[in-house]
Order: structure tokens, then sequence, then C-alpha cells
């Protein structure tokens, strides 16, 4: 984006019913934005001898298909063997256009192999054991129906197939009625949603963000499962959520028409500081030897901290820019003191103060979007539909690093806040997105080609997809239940060791028929009595008769009950909440843990008798919040 002219005379994309002072604000903060672009260009000038980009090379054919299988998680594809491990229990868990989406990428990875005289590599169908009489011509031109067939190792997309019958009529419904409140599934694997869709010929309707106040609304309906949240889920089972989503999200472009593009990372020499210009996974390692379990660097937290006091109601916040002297000099102070203590924070302007949040972010030496997904994160602009733009977001931000996605989450909360001042601040969400915008996109380790004419375009896309990530984050950082649902099997395919030879496939499928008719049976259950464990509060576990009505919340009711009244052996004071004479377990959760699933923090709403039907052998555990502080 450094080709972009300091300002141009853009028209602000709002309906044409939107009033003259919207309009008139929504132009003045594209001006913002070309102001921000030509004050970062004069600081990355300024400071030009401070660092230096390495050279980007292209990516040679196949090249980019064989680093998108290792990131996948399925380099053994890569190979002239198949070793049995996590990598060929993944293609277990694919759904049909997951699966056609990683033949495609091998596909291209063979035949750039082939053309380079190397030894062929295996094919997805000879490592599932299916006879294959086929050319090599008649393979490339295999369609993902066929590839179907000849995979057929997942009894999930098995179950889903009538579902996808019975919500088409609904899906075309969403598309048509754009000025409801819209369901945002996410039971259903987003390209499967998008590929019925386009099945059904139903049309795309481009839905642009118009006027902040017209913004859709979407509903995620909680299934008996209830929903999953970002940090709900263990570290290890977190660990897999980004290869699923990658494949996931190839999956959707795939059926989209839409090129996923990455770029490789580039390397970015950077001065030797504390603070500014440090790596994310540095200063984070830094931060937790002062304050253990630190997710956020201390130096952002301390920026928003400063800014949340005393700057949400001043005017203008984050749009003007204060002095770039004064900037420079703070920065230096809090390399020299921020650690110490020293640093006063009450002397510091707020402009300035918005200043260095800024100047933090454009410093890191990898976009806090990461050098590699920042081209997927700038072409979301390019879907039509808004709601198939937000399951790409979802599933990019879920493919972040943790230490860039809880950074980016802090980031956001704070500008929901800041538009949240509106009235006294005058920075709505279109303001506070065209500013922020170019901080995030803009960075001086990758290439800025930006075709000609494309200025405008490009410059509103990146304020729309800022602009979408601060209102729907809420929805952006939730785990879809579809990959929840992969996470488990994966953990159950890796618990029973399968061999994924080719005698062995026709026993695994046997057993696979066999574990959904045992699931079968047990959901016919009417109830259940269960163990409720809270080692860390009781020394006694808590006795649950499960019906279909039970839920997570009416067992923490039932605890706190009976912690009240029948004076059980306590380990430790539970800090219950008091309100109108009774007692409420707000700060108590319910863990589900061992079975399909590492530790999962479960919502309030599920239904317990449905999860046990999906993980009967996993533990439940009552464990206090960690948000809340102990009392002992």
């Amino acid at each position: 984006m450094s080709q972009l002219p300091p300002k141009s005379p853009l028209a602000s994309p709002v309906s044409e019913g939107t009033n003259s002072r919207v309009e008139s604000l929504d132009n003045l903060s594209m001006d913002s934005f070309w102001l921000e672009v030509e004050n970062i260009k004069q600081s990355a000038e300024a400071e030009q001898e401070e660092c230096s980009l390495a050279d980007v090379k292209t990516q040679e054919e196949g090249e980019a298909e064989a680093e998108w299988l290792q990131d996948a998680g399925l380099s053994d594809l890569l190979g002239d063997r198949a070793s049995e491990n996590d990598n060929i229990v993944l293609l277990s868990t694919l759904t049909k256009t997951q699966a056609a989406a990683v033949q495609r990428r091998l596909d291209t990875y063979s035949r750039s192999r082939r053309r380079k005289n190397k030894h062929p590599v295996r094919d997805v169908r000879d490592i599932f054991g299916v006879a294959n009489s086929e050319t090599a011509a008649e393979k490339e031109e295999s369609s993902p129906d066929q590839l179907w067939h000849n995979l057929r190792t997942s009894n999930v997309q098995n179950c889903k197939k009538e579902v996808f019958k019975a919500e088409t009529q609904d899906y075309s419904c969403t598309v048509r009625n754009p000025g409801k409140e819209e369901v945002f599934n996410m039971d259903i694997a987003y390209s499967e949603q998008a590929a019925v869709l386009l099945k059904g010929s139903f049309l795309s309707e481009s839905r642009r963000l118009k006027d902040g106040n017209a913004l859709t609304k979407f509903k995620i309906p909680k299934g008996r499962l209830g929903m999953t949240r970002i940090g709900d889920l263990s570290a290890q089972d977190m660990k897999k959520i980004p290869t699923l989503a990658l494949i996931e999200l190839t999956a959707l472009c795939d059926v989209l028409g839409f090129e996923l593009k990455r770029n490789k990372a580039a390397k970015l020499k950077t001065a030797e500081k504390r603070l500014f210009g440090v790596p994310l996974n540095t200063l984070l390692e830094n931060d937790q030897k002062l304050l253990p379990n630190t997710k956020v660097p201390l130096l952002l937290q301390a920026l928003l901290s400063c800014l949340e006091k005393r700057g949400l109601e001043t005017e203008g916040i984050l749009r003007v820019s204060g002095s770039q002297t004064r900037i420079k000099s703070l920065e230096q102070k809090l390399e020299r003191d921020f650690y110490t203590g020293l640093f006063r924070w009450d002397e510091v302007h707020q402009n300035d103060v918005s200043g260095l949040l800024k100047r933090f972010i454009r410093e890191l030496p990898a976009p806090l979007l990461t050098a590699e997904y920042l081209p997927a994160f700038a072409a979301v602009q390019n879907i039509p539909d808004l709601k198939q733009r937000l399951q790409a977001l979802n599933l990019l931000i879920l493919i972040l690093p943790e230490p860039n996605r809880n950074t980016l989450k802090a980031l956001l909360e704070f500008l929901s806040k800041v538009v949240a001042r509106e009235n006294n601040n005058k920075m709505n969400l279109w303001n506070v997105s065209t500013v922020m915008a170019p901080n995030l996109f803009m960075h001086k380790g990758l290439p800025n080609k930006i075709p000609e004419g494309k200025e405008k375009q490009l410059a509103e896309g990146a304020a729309d997809v800022v602009r979408m990530m601060i209102h729907y984050q809420d929805l952006l950082w939730t785990v879809s239940s579809f990959l929840v649902a992969q996470v488990r099997k994966l953990n159950e395919s890796n618990s029973k060791r399968y061999q994924f030879c080719d005698k062995r496939i026709k026993n695994l499928l046997r057993k696979i028929h066999a574990d959904k008719d045992k699931v079968e049976k047990n959901q016919a259950e009417p109830s259940k009595i269960v163990k409720v464990h809270a080692s860390l509060l009781l020394k006694d576990s808590l006795e649950v008769h499960l019906n279909n009505a039970t839920r997570v919340a009416d067992v923490l009711r039932q605890f706190q009950k009976n912690l009240c009244q029948n004076g059980w052996n306590i380990v430790n004071t539970v800090n219950l909440l008091k309100c109108n004479n009774s007692m409420e377990c707000t700060n108590l959760l319910l863990y589900e843990v061992g079975g399909n699933i590492g530790e999962h923090c479960l919502d309030p709403d599920t239904y317990l008798l449905d999860l046990y039907h999906i993980n009967p052998h996993a533990e439940w555990i009552i464990k206090q919040n960690p948000s809340y502080p102990r009392m002992f």
C-alpha cells in the first residue's frame, strides 16, 4: 500500500438513502485513512535505515501446495510412503468438500513432481486401499464426487447428509431476506453450506456493510451441545483447530471460486529493543517471567488501560495524530523505564498514547494478522455475501497463532469501547475502522504492490474487514460445532491407533459403523445417573440424575444448593455471589475432561444427556471460574 496517494476523493460506502451528515462523516473518515497512510509512509522513510526487507522469492509450481499440505497436517502425503500417524488419521474426519480441497492440492503437487522427473507421490486413494486403474490424466480430471466415493472414511459426513437437505430452503431464505435477523449456522461445515447454495443455484446478494445503524444481525442457534468459545478448549485440543480451520477455509474458497493466497514469511532485521519492534512471542516470554500466564503483552495492556481511563471521551481519539517527535521520545522512555515502573502515564497526552498504540502494532516484526495470512484477510472483501465473509474471517482468526489472536482480541475489545462512546469522541464504527485499517494491513516487512486504479477498492475493503472484526467479534471468536466434532473424531481415532493400510480399511469401516450403531443405541436411553466431581472444592462428589432436559446450569444450581444445605466437607471456601438473599454459582464452571476431548469448558445451556452419549467416557468436574478471585 506504499503506492497509495495521500488523498483520494472517495465516496464512502454508504447507501443512497443515508443523510448528508453521515456521508460527510464517512468522507472525513476516508480522508483520515489517507492521512494515516501518509503518516505511516513518512515515519517509515524517516527510519529507513533501521530495517531492511529480505527479497521475496516467487514460489515455483507445486511449492505452495507442498507448504499447504504441511500446514494442513498432511505432510505424509508428500512422501513415497504413508506413515501411520495423525496425518493419516486426519483424513478420516474430513467432509466431502474438505476432502476435495485436499485432493486438488495433492494433484497439483503430483503434477509438478512428475514434470520435474521426481519420484511420484502417493495418491489419497492409494492410502485408503482403493483399486485404481486410472491414468494420470484421469486422476487429474476426477471430480470431487468421485473422490468422496473413493475416500468414504468419514462417518460424520454420512450423519449430516439429511441435515443438508432439510436446511437447503433455510439457506435460500437467509440470502433473500437480508433485512431480518439471520441464523448463523455453526453445526454444519461452511463449505458444505456453500455447496448446497451453489447446487441450488440460489443467488448470493452482495451485502456490503453500510451505515452502522443498519448492520445485519446474526444469531448463532445453540444446539443441544451448546456453544464453544475460543478459550473453552484445552491447549492440546486448540492445537488441532488451526489445521482443521485451514482445510475448511480452503474448501470454502474452492466452492466460492476464490483463490486462497498466502505469503511466505519475510525475514525482517529488527533493532535491539525490549518493547517496540519485538516479536509477540518474545514479548510474552519476557512478560511471563514477571507475570505468569500473561496472554497479552504488558505494554499493550498498559496502552489500552491508559486510553480507557482518560481517552475514550477525547474527541477524535485514534484519528487525531499526536506529535511524532513526542511519540518517538515517549517510545525511548518506555524502552528505558517501562519494566522499572518509573514511566508516568498520567503525564502523557492521550493522542500521543493512541499514536504509541498504532506504532506498537506497526512496528511488530511480522504483521499482527501474520505475514502468511494478511493477503487472505484482505481478500475477504472479495466474497460477495456478508455471511460467507464472516465465515471466512471466523476461520482465519482460528488459524492465527495464539499470541496474535489474543492480542487482536484485546485490541478489538478496546476499539468497541471507543465506538460505544461515539457521542462524545465523534468516532463511529466506520471512522475507527478506516483509521485502524492501514495500521493492520500495511507492513514494512511485506511487498506493497497495488494495481493501478485499485487504491479506492482496496482501501475501502480493508476498512470493511476491520469493521466486521470489531462489530462481529463475539461471533468470530466462537469455535464452530463442526470443528469441535472433528477434534473429537481425531482424538477417538488417535486413541484407538487405527492403522490406515490397504488390508485393514474394511475392518476400520466396519468398526466405524459399529460405533455409530452403539451411539444410536445409547441415545435411546431416556435417563442416566452420573457423578460430577469437584475435587478442588469438595472431597465429596455430586450424584446427578440426567434426563433429556438436564442442562449444565441445572447441575451447577444443584451443586450450589447441596453445598449450602448439606454441610459438605469443604476443601476450599467457594467465592459464591449473594443476590437477594440467595446464592448464585456465577463463578463456577463445569468441565468435560477426558474421553474424546482434552478439557472442555461447557456452555451453561449444554444438555448433559446428549453430551454423555457423545462422550460417555469423560469425567465432569466443577471448577471455579478463573476470571473470579479466589478466597481461601
